[in-house]
């Protein structure tokens, strides 16, 4: 028997690779099955180190730009045998870098991440993947395109400061200078939104507010991005628009399109793909997965809707050990899950949950040993 271990973590309680730990000896001595730990994630907390497991890697500092020019150091992820790097753009333009006072995306930059980029880049990088949460911008993506040589001027043809206020103000796009090794490397975006880059639904409207713009703010940089995009579409051939996830990050995810030719994915779809998840799970029997919460929002893009796609692509059974499950048996069948248990069901209250969750972990997977053998 081959059973597959694809969990999350239990947020607060337990990473991924503790669940796979816990469980994986209890299959092996009572089934004697093959057992593979494949923890995932979705793009959100703990992701690097997931990334980590399967790159084995090394986190490489670099003196960037912080969202307002200031110098910082940041780290990223490399791995020289695979020569794919993985950055959190939140590193080098991100909201945590700010205090409070200082966060308004009228006058924030992505420069910081362009940076990250070309010190990839000169590390050897053939494969970039690049994680959009938590930014601090609204420029959509001028700042780290300035970074790897793309000018951008005004109608007098002078050159434009690349923050969210000046979006309005550029004219035309100079490629001149572009760092030609770009068109040689192959960028990914993990992206788990599907906002439209202007509009009511689009960056400025739905995130600038969080970012420290003012009402009058977010109408300017709704306005700029409307005027830029028509510049991106027309020195791109784009209509960026109609991109799903355009207005990610400030607008970086049509930024990244534009700029970098990138693919915008799911976070988990990311990481399935750096996991050979597809391929490792040929020929399963089982594939275990979980979560600390299994709810109506768990097909919205989480870790378990992925696995459950895969697994749906080979007629895998899924079973699903969690924290706590809010559905109802039939939700659980209809979703694609064969059986499914919770450390809530096996603990008094949730404070004794969250104490003990390794002990009703393994009492889970005992449970479900003995429904295999009946």
């Amino acid at each position: 028997m081959k059973i597959i271990l694809a969990p999350d973590k239990y947020k607060g309680s337990l990473t991924g690779l503790e669940f796979c730990n816990i469980i994986a000896p209890i299959l092996q001595t009572s089934l004697n099955a093959e057992v593979v730990k494949m923890p995932l994630a979705d793009g959100g907390d703990g992701t690097i180190e997931v990334i980590n497991y399967y790159l084995k890697g090394a986190v490489l500092e670099a003196e960037v730009n912080n969202p307002l020019d200031q110098p910082i150091i940041a780290t990223y992820l490399y791995a020289e045998a695979s020569k794919i790097a993985f950055i959190e753009m939140a590193e080098a333009s991100g909201m945590k870098l700010l205090n409070p006072k200082d966060q308004n995306c009228m006058l924030t930059s992505t420069f910081g991440t362009g940076q990250l980029i070309l010190n990839a880049i000169d590390k050897g990088a053939q494969h970039i993947i690049l994680g959009i949460g938590g930014s601090a911008t609204n420029d959509c993506g001028i700042g780290m395109a300035q970074a790897l040589g793309y000018r951008f001027l005004d109608a007098q043809n002078k050159p434009v400061i690349p923050i969210g206020k000046e979006l309005y103000n550029i004219d035309t796009i100079d490629v001149s200078n572009v760092d030609k090794r770009l068109k040689s490397i192959s960028f990914q975006v993990a992206c788990d939104v599907t906002n439209p880059l202007y509009g009511f639904n689009g960056a400025a409207y739905v995130y600038a507010k969080q970012k420290g713009a003012s009402p009058q703010d977010i109408k300017h940089l709704d306005m700029g991005l409307r005027q830029f995009s028509k510049v991106l579409d027309a020195q791109f051939k784009l209509n960026t628009q109609n991109i799903l996830g355009a207005g990610a990050a400030g607008g970086l995810g049509a930024g990244a399109v534009a700029f970098l030719n990138a693919t915008l994915l799911p976070g988990i779809e990311v990481i399935k793909g750096i996991a050979s998840f597809d391929h490792s799970i040929e020929n399963a029997d089982w594939i275990i997965t979980g979560e600390g919460k299994l709810d109506h929002q768990t097909l919205s893009g989480k870790t378990l809707s992925g696995v459950l796609t895969s697994a749906k692509k080979r007629d895998t059974k899924v079973a699903a050990f969690c924290g706590s499950i809010e559905l109802q048996p039939k939700e659980l069948q209809q979703m694609g899950i064969a059986y499914s248990d919770s450390i809530m069901n096996k603990s008094k209250n949730l404070e004794d949950a969250l104490a003990h969750t390794n002990t009703y972990l393994q009492e889970i997977t005992k449970s479900f040993v003995t429904f295999l053998n009946n």
